[in-house]
């Protein structure tokens, strides 16, 4: 079995891990040696997470990240349209405030591509199948890996252990570490529903760079990003218990409700493309710090409703925090100091992350409810910009 240690370990490469690894490493005379491990750094192929709103885009400029929008036919988004029958009402961001659409995955790749860069840290790809805790006291002292071949000299499936003084967690909404972290009495996530999504070719959107909800009658709402120049994806929430059949569905009780100019994109897509699909989940974000030498961040700590997109910002503003917090200990092996700085940061965040993940679950229930949604229309038409302001946070 083959052994090293780090300063800091981070599990998941996706956007919160990958910048926080970046964040840390870039610190001035930052001397940290990090490992960033990734089952694999293929370039992700999953839904949710096309779009990062003006708060997101603010706090990827502050971490540095701002060139990972580049190279990656992001498209600029204005704010939101929203659709109900015959209406339009059109929500623009405030002026000074713009957010990006794009493929998930090359946004991925192109923050691991600069966390790669930073002097100090190392991308591996291995499997970590388990925490290390002290014999002692309660505390994790590092991981478990099955290393990929060529990682490091050895076999395909060599164990490989991990050290550092302290571990953080970032491995995404299906966590297999967050209840061992937080306890057995660790709140749980709750699936509020999913959403289906298709990637849609020349859609004819009702208002370029703006994202478009479209409230279709009975279902919950039909979300609408442009990701690239010619492609469009399509998220459609789809309540418990899931249909069976879900393209047959779609065919019956979605599409036919679109906008005309949307309905024939959508069947195209149906017919090309496959389904993918992810839990819309909410988890609030309790007190960490219970079990010393590991935090966890991103989804695997705190997530909200996909509705409004917002979870990429809570991540990097959560990003940022910790660089300053994190940064400015003198000794990460000092479990007091950690404790603390994971107490400031658990309130620290809560302006972005409250706001975000409250108007997440507003929206969805507003836009799923027949009544709700005509009233919220009508607040909207009379110039309410609500929404769209508390998006930029």
């Amino acid at each position: 079995m083959w052994t090293t240690h780090y300063d800091v370990l981070v599990v998941g490469a996706g956007v919160a891990g990958s910048a926080l690894a970046h964040a840390l490493a870039t610190l001035p005379g930052s001397k940290l040696r990090i490992a960033l491990l990734e089952q694999s750094f293929v370039e992700p192929d999953r839904i949710v997470g096309e779009i990062l709103q003006p708060g997101g885009v603010e706090a990827l400029h502050e971490l540095g990240l701002a060139s990972c929008l580049e190279n990656i036919d992001a498209m600029h988004v204005k704010g939101y349209c929203v659709l109900s029958g015959d209406q339009t009402v059109e929500i623009p961001y405030p002026e000074t405030s713009q957010g990006r659409s794009f493929h998930h995955g090359r946004f991925i790749t192109n923050v691991r591509d600069l966390a790669r860069k930073s002097v100090g840290v190392d991308l591996i790809e291995a499997t970590v199948t388990e925490l290390i805790h002290c014999h002692f006291e309660s505390k994790v002292i590092g991981v478990q890996a099955i290393q990929k071949e060529g990682a490091v000299e050895g076999d395909d499936g060599d164990k490989v252990t991990y050290f550092a003084d302290l571990v953080v967690v970032a491995d995404g909404c299906f966590s297999k570490f967050r209840s061992s972290i937080m306890g057995p009495t660790g709140v749980k996530p709750s699936t509020r529903s999913h959403f289906v999504a298709l990637i849609l070719e020349d859609a004819p959107l009702p208002l370029r760079e703006y994202g478009t909800v479209v409230l279709v009658e009975g279902p919950g709402p039909v979300l609408l990003y442009q990701i690239s120049k010619d492609e469009t994806c399509m998220f459609v929430d789809v309540r418990s218990p899931i249909p069976s059949d879900l393209k047959a569905y779609l065919l019956t009780e979605i599409i036919p409700k679109l906008p005309i100019p949307l309905r024939c994109a959508a069947q195209s897509a149906l017919t090309k493309n496959r389904l993918r699909g992810m839990p819309n989940s909410f988890l609030p974000a309790t007190q960490q710090g219970a079990c010393a030498g590991v935090l966890l961040l991103g989804d695997a700590w705190n997530m909200r409703h996909s509705l409004t997109g917002g979870g990429m910002t809570v991540a990097l503003n959560d990003v940022l925090l910790l660089r300053s917090l994190l940064g400015n200990l003198p000794d990460l092996k000092d479990h007091a100091q950690t404790t603390r700085a994971l107490r400031k940061w658990h309130w620290q965040r809560k302006p972005v992350a409250s706001t975000v993940n409250i108007v997440s679950v507003v929206l969805h229930d507003l836009f799923s409810g027949h009544v709700l949604r005509k009233g919220c229309l009508q607040y909207l038409e009379r110039g309410g910009d609500g929404p769209a302001a508390l998006l930029t946070v």
